[in-house]
């Protein structure tokens, strides 16, 4: 299981390394079905509603969860940054790509959440990627979750030092592995703050003790807890109570911060050995400053507008309350995603086109997303969502969970 966790690609025997492309049939066979969910074109901008094929569909199924990316201020500081730096940087943050709105850019983030230092990547799957990799070096081991991200156990996989993996969300295993790593070992715990397909957030101050107690490192990849928990949106680790315990946050610009990319803050020294070090960092182009400046200004205006916050987690507490209500497992989250766990994975696929058919657009999970008999649907809010959308989402629920028979009566 824990191969296709990660997403191991198949060996092939065959002579040809493409024989195993010719005969991977999952996808067609549920386009066959006509419930293939994935690569919907999405016409125009993806705000609480968005247009597919001149539809209207609630918009279930979006990370954009302060509902920044339609924001004019936002836009207008996107165009603003195009006019004076262009579009593109043309180059690795290391030699030529290196501008002063990058720079303003991590002295901002590093004050956002309170750290010495910050570096950015072009992604959020690169930042755990260079972190991991160039931190855990031959002699050191890394102990992971094993519902971490696919991008924290692509890390693990390029890091030299051996990978740990504890069971999900069980701090008593953790330190069950800990227990056995010897004491001169480098150790680095790597967790998310929020796991993505269930919208649970794991025991942070435990996680924090045992790094204490056991002289290991601890990094949390805040990717759906930045601008959402907490008091002042820094993610999980101040929801917790933690944030200035934790050794390394990781944070992406892809959900609440509206751009693309991605940062790590933490100690001067280790910021700098990432970038000096990390192949994600010093062989990729930088951001572009369109990029940066979208990011600017959605921290500018996470800070000013807590009542956003506010009205995200209000929001996905009345569709948890309201699918709870009917009948549906919701699982046990307390962010804005929503799990809708039905099991099965055909009848995952059945809910998702039910509901794809009433006008509402969610976000199938089956393995590897998910562990085996523990398919869902995935829902997210926004804070743009008005109750009147959420509302008649949750009465096309209803109507799509009688019509595959998961609610009855």
């Amino acid at each position: 299981m824990d191969d296709e966790l990660e997403g191991a690609p198949k060996s092939s025997r065959s002579g040809d390394v493409f024989q195993k492309c010719y005969e991977w049939q999952e996808a067609k066979q549920v386009m066959a079905a006509g419930l293939y969910p994935f690569f919907i074109p999405i016409s125009g901008e993806q705000g609480a509603e968005v247009t597919i094929q001149g539809k209207r569909f609630v918009m279930l199924g979006s990370n954009n969860y302060l509902g920044l990316t339609n924001d004019p201020r936002v836009k207008e500081a996107a165009r603003d940054a195009i006019r004076d730096y262009g579009v593109g940087c043309t180059g690795s943050r290391l030699l030529n790509g290196t501008l002063d709105i990058h720079v303003k850019l991590e002295a901002e983030l590093a004050r956002f959440m309170g750290k010495p230092a910050v570096v950015t990547l072009s992604t959020g799957f690169q930042t755990n990627l260079g972190a991991i990799a160039s931190l855990v070096g031959r002699y050191d081991v890394v102990l992971s979750d094993r519902r971490n991200h696919a991008s924290i156990f692509d890390g693990c996989r390029l890091a030299l030092g051996k990978t740990i993996k504890y069971n999900h969300y069980d701090m008593d295993d953790l330190e069950r592995v800990l227990r056995g790593v010897p004491p001169d070992t480098g150790k680095l715990i790597v967790m998310d703050g929020v796991f993505s397909m269930e919208g649970t957030i794991p025991d942070l101050r435990k996680a924090v003790d045992l790094a204490h107690t056991y002289g290991a490192r601890l990094m949390v990849d805040e990717a759906h807890g930045l601008g959402v928990m907490g008091a002042g949106g820094r993610g999980a680790c101040e929801f917790r109570g933690v944030l200035k315990e934790t050794d390394l946050i990781m944070g992406t610009f892809s959900k609440s911060l509206a751009s693309i990319g991605g940062f790590l803050a933490g100690e001067e020294d280790v910021i700098s050995w990432i970038k000096h070090q990390a192949r994600a960092m010093i062989f990729s182009a930088a951001l572009p400053p369109a990029a940066c400046a979208t990011v600017l200004k959605c921290l500018e205006i996470i800070r000013s507008e807590p009542e956003r916050r506010v009205r995200l987690l209000s929001n996905a507490a009345r569709m948890r309350n309201g699918l709870a209500s009917m009948g549906y497992d919701v699982g046990n989250s307390e962010t804005p995603v929503v799990p809708v766990v039905v099991g099965d994975d055909g009848v995952c696929f059945q809910l998702w086109k039910a509901l794809f058919d009433r006008g509402v657009f969610t976000n199938p999970a089956v393995p590897p997303a998910t562990p085996p008999g523990r398919a869902l649907v995935r829902v997210s809010c926004m804070a743009t969502h008005t109750p009147e959308l959420l509302d008649r989402a949750l009465d096309l629920f209803r109507e799509a969970g009688k019509s595959t028979g998961i609610l009855k009566g």
